[in-house]
C-alpha cells in the first residue's frame, strides 16, 4: 500500500511538472481587468496564473526590433490601421487642396499668406471658440483662459509662424530644398515626443521613418529629372534656414496638439487656436500685408479661390486632431508626406507637369513605411494614471522576460527588483528594467 501511494505521488508530481512547463510556453496576453482578477485569485486561492509567467523569446533580435508578437497578415492589416491610412490620406488631399489654390492665387499675383491664415483662424473662432464659450464649469472658456491662456498663446504663435515662414521660404530657395528640408519636422518631432511625451520607439519605427524619407527622395528625384521649375534661387541659405525653422515650429505645434487632444479635448484645442490664432494673424497681417491686400483685384474667381483655401485649411485643422488622437503626431506627419505627391498628380492635370513613374514608386514606398510604423504601437504613458498603472499596462503589451533580466514587481506594497529565469519564472505583473 505504501508503494502504491509513493507511485501515485510520483505520477502527480510528474503531471504537475508537465503543467508547469506548459504554462511557461503560453503567450502573455493579460489585460488590466485580468490583472485585477489574477490578484484576487492569488490572494484567495494561492493561484499562479499562466498569463503572468515570464516567457522565452524565440528570437531576441526580433523582439528587440519589433517586440514579442507573432504577426499574421490579419494582425497587421487591421480595421484600425486601414482607417488610419484612409484618414491620413484625407488629410493629404486637404493639404493638396491648399497647395493648388495657393498656386492659382500666385498666378493671379495674389501673395497674401497671412490673410489666408487669418481667414482660417477666423472660421475656427466662429465655430469652436463659440462652442467653447457655451461650456460651463472647469471646461468653460473663462476657466481655461484663467489657468492656461499663456500656454495656448504660445501654441498659437508657434502655429502661425510655422505657416508663415514656410510660405516665405518659397521666395528665397528652391522647391527641392523645401521638399527635402521640410521632412526635418519628423526627427525633431520624434525627439520632442521622446523627452516631453515620454514616447518610446522600437528600431522598426526608425526603419519605417527612413523608408518614408526614401520615398520623399524618389519624389524629389522625379522633379529634378522632369526639369520642373524650382522657383527662386536668390538667397538659398536664407530660404533653407526658414524651412528648418518652420519644420521645428511645426514639430513643437504638433507635439502640443497631441498632448492637448489626448489629455484635454479637441474642441478646447481648436477653440483656443481660433481665438489666439485670429489675434496673432490679424495683427501680423495689419503690419505686413496691408499693401498687398489693397492691391488685390477682387472678382468671383479670386473669391472662390480664397473660399476653397479656407475650407481646405479648416477641414485640415478640424480633422487632424481626430487622427492624432487615434495614432500620434509622428504617424500623422508620415502620412502627410504623400501630400506633395497628390499636388504633383493635380499638377499633371491642371498645370501640365510631366508624369514620372517615380511618383508612383514614391507613393508606394511612403505608404509601406507608414504601415510599418503603425504595426508596432509606440508606448506613451497616460499622465492620468499612476506610474504603477502605467507600468502594468506596459507589462500587458506582451513583453518578454529572459534569464537574468531585472524586472520590477508592481504587485508588492513596495516595488521590488527580482530576476527572471527557467527555475523561477516571473509569476507576477512585471516590467523590464529598461522600460522604467
Amino acid at each position: 500500500m505504501q508503494v502504491e501511494g509513493d507511485v501515485e505521488d510520483i505520477i502527480v508530481e510528474e503531471e504537475e511538472e508537465k503543467e508547469e512547463k506548459a504554462l511557461i510556453t503560453l503567450p502573455l496576453k493579460t489585460t488590466r481587468n485580468t490583472i485585477d482578477h489574477i490578484g484576487l485569485m492569488e490572494r484567495e486561492e494561492g493561484y499562479i496564473p499562466p498569463d503572468c509567467v515570464g516567457l522565452r523569446a524565440p528570437g531576441r533580435w526580433r523582439e528587440f526590433v519589433c517586440g514579442s508578437r507573432n504577426f499574421r497578415l490579419k494582425d497587421v492589416f487591421t480595421c484600425h490601421l486601414l482607417k488610419t491610412i484612409v484618414l491620413g490620406q484625407v488629410l493629404s488631399v486637404l493639404i493638396c487642396g491648399t497647395a493648388v489654390t495657393s498656386q492659382y492665387l500666385a498666378e493671379a499675383r495674389v501673395e497674401t499668406p497671412m490673410l489666408q491664415s487669418f481667414l482660417n483662424y477666423t472660421l475656427l473662432f466662429l465655430t469652436y471658440t463659440t462652442t467653447l464659450s457655451f461650456r460651463k464649469g472647469d471646461e468653460s472658456i473663462f476657466q481655461i483662459l484663467k489657468s492656461k491662456w499663456w500656454k495656448y498663446l504660445l501654441m498659437a504663435l508657434t502655429d502661425v509662424e510655422a505657416n508663415y515662414t514656410v510660405v516665405l521660404a518659397y521666395q528665397f530657395t528652391t522647391l527641392t530644398s523645401i521638399q527635402l528640408l521640410d521632412c526635418f519636422v519628423i526627427p525633431v518631432l520624434m525627439v520632442l515626443s521622446w523627452f516631453f511625451l515620454k514616447t518610446r520607439y522600437r528600431p522598426l519605427h526608425f526603419v519605417a521613418v527612413a523608408l518614408c524619407l526614401l520615398g520623399v527622395g524618389a519624389m524629389v528625384g522625379a522633379d529634378l529629372l522632369a526639369g520642373r521649375d524650382q522657383g527662386s534661387h536668390s538667397h538659398v541659405l536664407l530660404g533653407d534656414g526658414l524651412v528648418l525653422i518652420s519644420a521645428a515650429l511645426y514639430a513643437v505645434s504638433n507635439m502640443c496638439q497631441e498632448y492637448t487632444v489626448k489629455n484635454r479635448s479637441r474642441v478646447e484645442f481648436l477653440g483656443m487656436m481660433g481665438l489666439f490664432g485670429t489675434l496673432i494673424s490679424g495683427v501680423q497681417m495689419a503690419v505686413l500685408e496691408v499693401g498687398a491686400v489693397s492691391k488685390i483685384s477682387w472678382n468671383w474667381t479670386i473669391c472662390l479661390l480664397f473660399l476653397a483655401y479656407m475650407l481646405c485649411m479648416y477641414g485640415l485643422y478640424s480633422f487632424m486632431p481626430v487622427v492624432v488622437k487615434m495614432t500620434s503626431a509622428t504617424a500623422v506627419n508620415l502620412s502627410l508626406l504623400t501630400a506633395d505627391l497628390f499636388s504633383l498628380f493635380c499638377g499633371i492635370v491642371l498645370f501640365h507637369y510631366k508624369f514620372s513613374v517615380l511618383y508612383i514608386v514614391s507613393f508606394v514606398v511612403i505608404t509601406v513605411g507608414f504601415i510599418l510604423f503603425n504595426i508596432i504601437p509606440t508606448y506613451t504613458p497616460n499622465p492620468q494614471e499612476s506610474n504603477e498603472s502605467a507600468y502594468q499596462t506596459v507589462a500587458t503589451a506582451e513583453l518578454v522576460q529572459e534569464d537574468g533580466e531585472t524586472v520590477l514587481d508592481w504587485q508588492q506594497d513596495e516595488p521590488q527588483k527580482k530576476k527572471c529565469g527557467h527555475t523561477e519564472p516571473c509569476t507576477t505583473v512585471c516590467t523590464l528594467k529598461y522600460m522604467v
